[in-house]
């Protein structure tokens, strides 16, 4: 069961991706902000039921090795991160698929459901918010200078990156995600959820220190017939913290 690693030419870029399993069941992994299947995926590429499923994890543009061209973000920067990951799918001829997305992962994973949902099995998010708050913003600028990270979490992506594209990527990341506190009650994407009809599971740490809980609760009740797991020891990178209850959470409910 390896993991195979290419590219294909999608919405006039080349995105990579990693794949590994036969199952019949398809599933697509997005990556956090930064993030890469590599970098953000390894426990659920490794060891996630390889019978059961066929499990592709992408680079979005801009991320990882979807490199060139560099990331930008653009007021629509999760739709367009939405259409490359469906029309990646496709392009890799698999019919319906179900998505597991972390972070802006999350929140990719709820616009692509939202908006095409005759492609979308089941859907599982986690450390996702629909909207952007003053209190989020702060959280945000906490980040912007990566040179303050630890240095676990710093190292893979200087190494993957690079110092100069890391720092000024995740500065750009800082204001384009900020500017959605500027819209009315801050939405992302709370004007879609109710048109998600596929099962949804939304998982959230409770002492995840980027997302509060509060986001969690919000899509939970506005995705009619969700679900909501709350780990009380999670934090944001719960799926590789707790690795092996996170994968069987998952592989249940899918």
């Amino acid at each position: 069961t390896s993991i195979k690693s290419a590219k294909i030419h999608v919405n006039g870029v080349h995105l990579h991706y990693q794949q590994t399993g036969e199952g019949s069941h398809a599933v697509l992994l997005l990556p956090g902000m930064l993030g890469s299947g590599q970098t953000d995926f390894g426990p659920q590429l490794k060891f996630m039921n390889k019978q059961l499923f066929t499990i592709v994890a992408w680079d979005p543009r801009g991320y990882g090795k979807s490199i060139p061209p560099s990331r930008d973000f653009p007021p629509d920067f999760f739709e367009r991160d939405a259409k490359d990951a469906v029309d990646l799918m496709q392009a890799l001829k698999f019919k319906k698929f179900s998505l597991l997305g972390w972070s802006d992962g999350g929140i990719t994973a709820l616009i692509a459901a939202a908006k095409y949902p005759n492609l979308i099995h089941k859907l599982v998010v986690w450390g996702a918010n629909a909207s952007v708050t003053q209190e989020d913003v702060r959280i945000y600028n906490g980040i912007r200078d990566v040179s303050k990270w630890s240095e676990k979490v710093r190292k893979p992506l200087e190494e993957m990156y690079g110092h100069n594209y890391f720092a000024k990527t995740c500065e750009a990341w800082v204001d384009g995600i900020s500017r959605f506190a500027e819209n009315s009650d801050g939405s992302i994407c709370q004007q879609l959820l109710p048109d998600i009809k596929c099962p949804t599971f939304i998982i959230h740490g409770e002492k995840d220190p980027l997302v509060p809980q509060a986001h969690a609760e919000y899509i939970h009740k506005h995705i009619k017939g969700s679900r909501l797991l709350l780990m009380p020891e999670g934090k944001h990178n719960l799926h590789l913290r707790f690795a092996e209850d996170f994968n069987r959470q998952v592989e249940d409910f899918l």
